[in-house]
């Protein structure tokens, strides 16, 4: 017997990550990917205590929106990693 999820809306995935980086992550059923974009994001707003966090927090933050909205295509496809139960 196979197991279906029921499909991940982009949109959503990209929006989560937009509030939150590593929600969309998340919400994708990548948990440790998404706690992990989270902790990164926090160094990076550390960051801008040196002003190098004003460069990498923005371009962190767009990439994880890019990487939800991607990733939830891919498994709306089939492709995306492999679904957990």
């Amino acid at each position: 017997m196979s197991y279906h999820a029921p499909p991940k809306n982009p949109g959503l995935a990209a929006v989560l990550s937009a509030l939150w980086t590593g929600l969309g992550q998340i919400y994708n059923g990548q948990i440790g990917k998404g706690v992990l974009f989270m902790i990164i994001q926090f160094f990076n707003a550390m960051l801008m205590f040196v002003v190098i966090g004003f460069i990498t927090y923005p371009i962190f933050w767009i990439f994880g929106m890019i990487d939800a909205y991607r990733t939830a295509e891919m498994m709306n496809r089939g492709e995306g990693p492999p679904r957990q139960i």
